[in-house]
Order: C-alpha cells, then sequence, then structure tokens
C-alpha cells in the first residue's frame, strides 16, 4: 500500500517563497502522474498543478508563473515550489499520487500573511 508524506508548510510573508515535498512509502517505478490540491477555508479543494508522465506540466491560472511543479527523477516524490506567494494562496495542500489507485497525502498548512 502506498503511503505520500508531506513536508515543507508553514507561515510565510506576501512575496516570500516555500517548497512543498512529498515522498512516497515504496517505489513506485515511475508510474502514474501526480498532482498537488489546495483547500482554503470555507472553499472547495482545488487541483493548483499537474505533471504526467512525460514532465509537462499544468496549473490552475491563479498560480501560473509562480508555482512549479516538478518530480524526482526516481518518480518517487513531487515537489511544489512556490514563489512569490500571496494571502490567496493560504490554505491546506495535499499532493497526490494518480496510479492504479488514487493516494493522498495527508495535507500540510500553509498560511501567507504579514
Amino acid at each position: 500500500q502506498v503511503h505520500l508524506v508531506e513536508s515543507g508548510g508553514g507561515l510565510v510573508q506576501p512575496g516570500g517563497s516555500l517548497r512543498l515535498s512529498c515522498v512516497a512509502s515504496t517505489d513506485l517505478r515511475g508510474i502514474g502522474e501526480w498532482a498537488w490540491h489546495r483547500q482554503a477555508p470555507e472553499k472547495q479543494r482545488e487541483r493548483v498543478a499537474l505533471i504526467v508522465t512525460d514532465d509537462t506540466a499544468t496549473y490552475i491560472g491563479s498560480v501560473k508563473g509562480r508555482f512549479t511543479i516538478s518530480r524526482a527523477n526516481n518518480g518517487n516524490a513531487v515537489y511544489l515550489q512556490m514563489d512569490n506567494l500571496k494571502p490567496d494562496d493560504t490554505g491546506v495542500y495535499y499532493c497526490k499520487w494518480i496510479g492504479a489507485m488514487n493516494v493522498w497525502g495527508q495535507g500540510t498548512q500553509v498560511t501567507v500573511s504579514s
């Protein structure tokens, strides 16, 4: 069974940066796609970034040019580099592995505030 462990959230001022990491507990053999979702208070969870098997990445419009999703060379981890953070980026961020099944990370809190 695949488990995902996230790290890297925290409190940051507007304009700052954070890097989220999500590591799989088992060897995924490079199979599957990865995504990052977030859920702001009192809002529905939304997907902010997706990376597919050929490393093509897509982003929600509000984070384009500021966030970068990438995967580890061995395919067993995914990262989200977040730059020029804004208060609207505040929320709980979840990684998701899309393979034979969908597996979610436990979530990590990101708070952007002065």
